[in-house]
């Protein structure tokens, strides 16, 4: 057997262009090279991607995450995976710690589609054997997939990082009781006690208001956690909301720090002391606020591809 693992081809893993920082950092890890792959963005925003690697027979990973812009960056992973498959690599995994359209996750109105379960079926068309993915909007988007979705986490290492605070008068928060999920595993891990904002949303566009809370916040350090931060809306409006009903101060956690639209100047204006996120999507210098802390996924992430190299 030994002499078995000693003619195994070498792994390739292939970065797409939506966040190189983070497979540099997953290469590192591994004690691999990043392979060598190219595109070229056409003035009509065609692609051409180039893999530069013989990968046939190989086993192979293409990192790349749903970070703007948006479509382009999943076109390249899509074009990336196709051409692994046309030239011969024996598995082809997909790691993607930010999915896209993962809100798009149900038909809850009439003439909408779940573009959730598109993205899943373009990834094994364009010919990805496996899916490596983090902390999804809702368990069972993993059913999305029918090739197979191995879901990670990120909470274990958010949560190791508010273990370094006194934490003795913290109280978790979830932003709405859809959120409450995100909230429970949390709660478990480090023995805090929790608290629900009761949240209504008229549509999609407008800002959500809060009209109660379940659990004590009064005099204590509340802790949002979410699973994203995408236009900050929910969690400056929901750290407002707390400190009106007597909270010391407020922080904010969640895996993906999306920061779209007018996020970042909605939280350098809020009232939340500390946001603590991973870096599942780049965070360009601009959106590097002075109580931002980036934790790294990158551990997480070779870990479980060492795993399926192994």
């Amino acid at each position: 057997m030994g002499g078995e693992k000693q003619s195994m081809k070498p792994i390739h893993v292939f970065s797409g262009s939506s966040h190189p920082e983070l497979a540099r950092e997953v290469c590192g890890l591994l004690g691999v090279g990043c392979a060598k792959s190219s595109t070229i963005s056409f003035s009509n925003e065609n692609l051409l991607v180039h893999v530069e690697e013989d990968v046939r027979g190989c086993d192979t990973f293409v990192i790349g995450t749903a970070s703007s812009p948006l479509h382009t960056n999943m076109m390249e992973i899509f074009i990336l995976c196709d051409t692994l498959r046309a030239y011969g690599a024996r598995t082809i995994t997909a790691v993607i710690p930010y999915f896209p359209y993962i809100r798009s996750d149900k038909q809850d109105r009439a003439g909408v589609v779940v573009v959730a379960r598109l993205v899943a079926s373009l990834l094994e068309t364009s010919g990805a054997t496996s899916v490596l993915l983090l902390d999804l909007h809702a368990p069972q988007e993993q059913g999305f997939f029918r090739i197979p979705a191995h879901v990670l986490t990120a909470r274990h290492l958010l949560a190791d990082h508010l273990r370094t605070f006194d934490l003795s008068d913290a109280v978790l928060v979830s932003p709405d009781a859809g959120e409450v999920k995100d909230l429970e595993p949390f709660t478990e891990m480090l023995n805090l006690p929790m608290a629900v904002i009761d949240k209504r949303r008229v549509d999609d566009t407008e800002t959500p208001h809060s009209r109660g809370i379940v659990g004590d916040v009064e005099g204590r350090t509340a802790i949002l956690i979410d699973d994203e931060i995408a236009s900050a809306g929910t969690m400056c409006a929901s750290a407002e909301f707390l400190m009106s009903r007597g909270a010391r101060r407020v922080w904010a956690m969640c895996t993906h720090p999306v920061f779209s639209g007018n996020a970042i100047e909605r939280l350098r204006r809020s009232a939340i002391e500390k946001i603590i996120v991973s870096n599942s999507l780049p965070i360009s210098e601009s959106k590097r606020l002075d109580n931002l802390t980036v934790l790294s996924v990158a551990p997480i992430l070779a870990d479980a591809m060492r795993h399926f190299w192994g």
